[in-house]
């Protein structure tokens, strides 16, 4: 496999390192994909890629971006257990200002996606003021793929980066779903996109921020690496929802913001993991009353399941071997296995 670090396939201006000046000017010329709903993406260093986030937030992110040591930065593939994530981590963060069992808690009254905001899509050039002005230790999110990320952020001084990949069968179905329901919200329609179309674009790559195996095996590499600065916490959801109090555990100690015995005694760790759990989350008030999130997508958009192995429900036996076998084929020498 490429260096994480490194430029691929040549749909970038120049190979090596990417460069963004000029970013806007480039989008038109790389290779479009217009299948996959509800945004038009763009084919650069490798991955497809919304519009909207290589014309305006990848270059900001780039141009402006400045980390702190304190940071601590979630990554994900869509659809991988990316809005759990936002809850237990800023929960675990903010727990001694926002404790868990308070009735006022931010969780309580928004939506995690609207407490941890997206780099790509939430600041631009006219809101990394806004995002300075964010308290330490900051908690963001990304779906880059780890190569595409500013080099500051994976320096030795870097952020922490909080990783959780998900079974490509059960993100497949997440996603397609997902976009099923949210595209409305947005102005697009999507019922003839089916699960057989979204199945064969996501065996291909050609899918929000795909591959997702070229996506998995970036973050995973570099999780490998020896821990200074930029370190990568790598975890996979399945293994989250069999020990979510052990998994909290893990990240916070990772985050820097580890339980003491008197907060495990006291059941602080149970009292998050109930507050984020998304049968709480969902049915919370602010996450089905209609509201909308930045984007224009509804709150209760992203809360389903939350479940391992569903894919089967709605995939054939045939689609689910065939999705397997490019798995198999992308993953091959890499010494990566998503069932652990």
């Amino acid at each position: 496999m490429a260096s994480p670090r490194h430029r691929q396939d040549g749909d970038g201006p120049h190979d090596g390192a990417p460069t963004y000046a000029g970013m806007a000017k480039l989008v038109p010329a790389l290779p479009l994909e217009t299948r996959c709903p509800p945004f038009a993406l763009r084919r650069y260093g490798g991955f497809w890629l919304p519009e909207a986030a290589l014309r305006r937030g990848l270059p900001a992110l780039h141009a402006g971006f400045a980390p702190r040591r304190a940071d601590v930065l979630l990554a994900s593939y869509p659809k991988s257990g990316t809005t759990w994530l936002k809850a237990l981590a800023f929960a675990t963060v903010r727990r001694a200002v926002h404790p868990p069992s308070s009735i006022d808690h931010p969780l309580r009254r928004r939506n995690p996606q609207d407490c941890v905001p997206f780099l790509e899509f939430d600041f631009d050039h006219g809101d990394m003021a806004e995002l300075e002005a964010l308290p330490s230790p900051r908690v963001l999110a990304t779906h880059l793929p780890y190569s595409l990320l500013p080099d500051r952020v994976v320096a030795d001084d870097g952020a922490r980066i909080v990783y959780v990949c998900r079974d490509p069968k059960d993100a497949l179905v997440s996603s397609w779903l997902f976009t099923r329901k949210a595209s409305p919200s947005v102005g697009v329609d999507s019922d003839s996109y089916s699960l057989q179309e979204a199945a064969e674009l996501f065996r291909e790559g050609r899918c929000f921020y795909g591959p997702q195996c070229r996506h998995v095996l970036e973050y995973w590499d570099a999780s490998r690496r020896p821990f200074g600065g930029g370190e990568v916490l790598f975890l996979r959801y399945e293994e989250m929802l069999r020990d979510p109090a052990g998994s909290l555990k893990t990240m916070a100690e990772f985050m820097g913001c580890g339980f003491s015995e008197e907060e495990v005694a006291r059941g602080v760790v149970d009292e998050i993991v109930d507050l984020c759990s998304l049968e709480k989350l969902k049915n919370m008030e602010a996450n089905r009353d209609g509201r909308r999130n930045a984007s224009g997508i509804r709150s209760d958009s992203f809360f389903r399941k939350g479940v391992a192995g569903d894919w089967s429900s709605h995939m054939s036996p045939e689609m689910g071997k065939m999705l397997d076998e490019a798995v198999e084929e992308a993953l091959q020498g890499s010494g990566f296995s998503f069932s652990g």
